[in-house]
């Protein structure tokens, strides 16, 4: 039997993990060994986690990253890591020289500099792995190249890489470290080549796996909806960060009421611009018209309920959520951006604008005034081909 590791910095309701999920779920528990060390100690994903697969967490909780106990959990985490061999001395200079650079970038982001914190101060494994996977950027990625021992070693890349923040100073050239690197899409590969281009003849491109049948069982369950709204409905799914741009959907939903449209926004999802979006929401006086739901365990029966499924966002790698919306049939649009250029192919199976509240706003319009349309893209969604035949062979053939 071969030991197989996997190591994700969370295993919160978001795509890489739903991704992470449905692989686990593929792989034979009679030919493999499996295990999974999350760096963060949390996420209530964990529950649904296939009972072979070995946790390896000494402590966890079972809770959002996102919600408040969830926020409690992190801090808890970092103060751990930051002390545990001394961690908080040893990264010092490592912080400060990568706050430097991104002070004179105008662009700081703490979370960058935190995962070499939780990683350093992760927990240490006894154990000789054949093969040790990095499912996400960042933590995980420091943490199986310098921390894991196995024979082989992958990791994945599940962003735009220069847009999401990351640099060489941050990874310390980690992904050099590695055997095969997988992105999830060819833009995704293409920009982390552009960072790491001797790293072209061993990054392959590894799509999403996605359970169709799993999706429509749980599309027909009870829930969606709840609110007695007889208008249009248009649907995000997305976490409440910078990258899906929320705020730009907000003013887009303020032209869509000027213009007399009657229809609601609703937004899927938790982050931690929450505050900030619905201050936005108040300002413009759309309390009863841009709803921020929260994150929710089964958001399939919302999309079906859905007229129109918008993914406006900065970047992106891959969306699996836009996935979702495909598989289910819905008509979508999307913000013309890396990683979405790939999933929609404009006014055949969607919508694709520029990131713009008056683009958006049009192109929206457009589509709750056309039923027709609505039909026909949604049909050409659902009929979309998802290449996932022969992909989980690229992972299991490094062992």
């Amino acid at each position: 039997m071969k030991e197989v590791l996997f190591v994700i910095n969370t295993l919160g309701r978001a795509g890489a993990e739903t991704a992470l999920l449905e692989l686990l779920n593929r792989m034979n528990p009679k030919e493999y060994h499996i295990s999974l060390y999350v760096l963060m100690n949390q996420g209530e994903m964990v529950q649904e986690l296939p009972q072979y697969v070995k946790l390896l967490n000494r402590h966890y909780a079972a809770v959002s990253v996102l919600s408040s106990e969830g926020q409690k959990v992190l801090r808890r985490q970092v103060l751990r890591a930051m002390f545990t061999r001394m961690t908080v001395i040893k990264c010092f200079p490592y912080i400060w020289k990568n706050l430097c650079a991104m002070l004179g970038e105008r662009r700081v982001l703490p979370d960058k500099l935190l995962w070499r914190v939780l990683a350093e101060g992760g927990q240490r494994l006894d154990k000789h792995y054949d093969l040790a996977v990095a499912f996400l950027e960042g933590g995980s990625a420091y943490y199986v190249a310098e921390h894991v021992n196995a024979d082989k070693k992958a990791a994945f890349i599940h962003v735009d890489y220069q847009k999401a923040g990351y640099t060489r100073a941050l990874d310390r050239d980690c992904y050099i470290k590695y055997d095969r690197i997988f992105a999830v899409s060819g833009e995704v590969r293409e920009a982390f080549l552009t960072v790491y281009p001797e790293c072209g003849p061993r990054t392959d491109i590894f799509h999403n796996l996605l359970n169709r049948d799993k999706i429509y069982s749980k599309a027909k369950l009870s829930g969606g909806f709840e609110d007695t709204f007889a208008g249009q409905r248009i649907l995000t799914v997305g976490r409440l960060t910078k990258q899906k741009a929320v705020e730009v959907s907000i003013e887009a939903m303020k032209l869509l009421k000027e213009a007399g449209l009657q229809a609601k926004w609703y937004v899927l999802g938790e982050g931690d611009q929450r505050s900030f979006l619905e201050e936005r929401i108040r300002k413009l006086g759309l309390e009863r018209d841009f709803i921020l739901l929260g994150a929710v365990d089964n958001p399939y029966p919302y999309m079906v309920q859905a007229d129109v499924y918008v993914h406006a966002s900065r970047f992106e790698g891959k969306s699996i959520a836009i996935q979702e919306a495909q598989i289910l049939g819905k008509a979508i649009l999307v913000s013309d951006c890396s990683g979405n250029r790939e999933q929609v192919e404009h006014n055949v199976d969607g919508v694709m604008c520029r990131l713009t509240p008056e683009e958006i706003a049009k192109e929206v319009g457009a589509l709750l005034e056309d039923a027709e349309k609505r039909m026909r893209l949604g049909k050409a969604a659902a009929l979309r081909k998802m290449t996932e035949e022969g992909e989980l062979d690229k992972l299991l053939s490094l062992l």
